[in-house]
């Protein structure tokens, strides 16, 4: 987040960013293995990956504050179905993962998370076409990523995630200007993402509070992609995205992608998928 880790990892801060919850390692779903990171410093961090097929292309997800692996086991097989694997990855402090959450080391871990899946995705011969996808907090990941990794990915997907720190610091109760940081030296998604000229899609709920929706429309107007998108999600708020999207949510991250490696649906498939959408939506 900052150069300075006296100020980074400040416990006043840490307890502001971070809210980790712990839980023991349960047996991996069906569709479903872990794979255990080594971060720079020797501490093990962990990684559900669900997987549809190998010729699939792959997201990369870093999930929000407060979540955990296992909150995505039900949420995955949805990413399945719709033929894209699907990686959770897991923060220091988190789950069943070792250490505690640190600002110093939390997109340096993030970075070396997504070259360790991406090393076993190539050893196991899956596609190399590979997403990048962050929620909330997790889009600090995923935007430090895809600016680090950027030959590495083919897109980026944000959801509910922010542009500048400084005013959702303030909404969770901590004045980081009073500490004497500017936004330059906060984790700055705005400022970087304006570095990214891949093509990017961003989903936000439309009665976000936390992040509100001006925080969605400052990231898509800084991208530097050509190839950008904004997908305002009606009546949802920060947590309620896929309750109020429904498959519809799955199904345009789906078109994202499909647009972006260029694979398309012949005319049968899209009426399929047309149909269940509305059989869905009208339920």
């Amino acid at each position: 987040m900052v150069n300075t880790t006296e100020i980074a990892d400040n416990p006043q801060i840490l307890q502001v960013i971070f809210s980790p919850r712990k839980a023991v390692q349960t047996s991996p779903p069906p569709h479903a293995q872990d794979l255990d990171i080594t971060l720079e410093d020797g501490i093990k961090t962990a990684c559900r990956i669900f997987t549809a097929e190998k010729q699939a292309p792959t997201i990369i997800f870093f999930h929000g504050n407060g979540e955990i692996i296992e909150d995505y086991d039900d949420i995955a097989p949805m990413y399945l179905e719709q033929g894209l694997n699907f990686a959770v990855v897991e923060y220091r402090g988190y789950g069943w993962s070792g250490g505690t959450p640190l600002l110093s080391s939390f997109l340096a871990d993030s970075n070396t998370s997504f070259c360790t899946v991406k090393k076993w995705l190539q050893e196991k011969e899956y596609s190399d076409a590979i997403f990048v996808m962050g929620r909330s907090l997790g889009s600090a990941c995923a935007i430090d990523v895809a600016i680090q990794q950027k030959e590495n990915i083919q897109g980026l997907i944000i959801e509910s995630g922010f542009a500048e720190t400084l005013p959702l610091a303030k909404v969770l109760g901590l004045d980081l200007e009073s500490m004497g940081l500017k936004e330059g030296e906060t984790f700055n998604n705005g400022g970087k993402i304006e570095q990214f000229d891949k093509p990017t899609f961003i989903l936000h709920g439309q009665y976000d509070q936390l992040i509100p929706m001006w925080q969605a429309e400052r990231l898509h107007a800084a991208c530097g992609a050509r190839a950008k998108e904004l997908q305002i999600v009606p009546g949802a708020d920060h947590n309620s995205l896929i309750l109020n999207g429904g498959v519809i949510y799955f199904q345009v991250i789906k078109q994202f992608i499909d647009k972006t490696i260029g694979a398309t649906l012949d005319w049968r498939a899209k009426r399929k998928a047309y149909k269940q959408a509305q059989k869905t939506s009208g339920q």
